[in-house]
């Protein structure tokens, strides 16, 4: 079986798995507030794909512990800023971070809303949200609104088109795993050259 089939046959077992649901909370609570997580994204995409009838069911479990993680983001900005900034300046989000905070200056409930929906990543905005003492009870309306519409977006259509689009999918998947890796390969090589 070649290679990017083989991934991805894996991870739709993966995502039928009783304990899958585990994982993705898991993995939506810590995104939001530790830096170098991949989103959650990542996970009910293929459960979705998985498991169509119980996609939105994904999105909303996705959504509770993504703004529960997004709220000790905040947490972590308002009261432990001085032990997060060296991990954020390490991990090279500091120009990122300093956007953010711009932003919030400028826009505040509305900068939050579009970084939920956004692939610009919420744990930089939840922190930069507790430093700037920005209120608690927008951020959080602004997360869930955000945040909701990206994920059961992603979820219904996956659950509706899904189905329709997996062959075609299966039929190109290593064209377009070598593909991402190539441009990845790339990005990195002009990054460090």
């Amino acid at each position: 079986m070649p290679v990017f089939e083989s991934i991805y046959q894996g991870v739709i077992r993966f995502s039928r798995r009783s304990d899958a649901s585990y994982y993705l909370s898991v993995l939506s609570f810590v995104e939001s507030f530790i830096l170098p997580f991949p989103p959650p994204d990542v996970m009910l995409a293929p459960m979705a794909l998985a498991q169509p009838g119980r996609a939105l069911y994904f999105a909303a479990l996705t959504l509770f512990f993504s703004v529960l993680g997004g709220l000790v983001g905040y947490l972590i900005g308002a009261f432990l800023f001085d032990l997060a900034e060296p991990l954020i300046i390490e991990w090279g989000y500091q120009a990122r971070f300093q956007t953010v905070m711009g932003w919030f200056d400028q826009w505040g409930f509305w900068a939050v809303l579009v970084a939920g929906f956004s692939p610009v990543p919420y744990k930089i905005f939840t922190i930069a949200a507790g430093v700037l003492n920005l209120a608690l009870l927008p951020f959080l309306l602004a997360s869930i609104i955000g945040r909701g519409l990206r994920f059961f977006l992603l979820a219904w259509c996956l659950a509706k088109f899904g189905p329709a689009i997996e062959p075609r999918l299966l039929k190109y998947i290593e064209i377009i795993g070598w593909a991402i890796v190539f441009a990845l390969l790339l990005v990195i090589a002009i990054y460090y050259f």
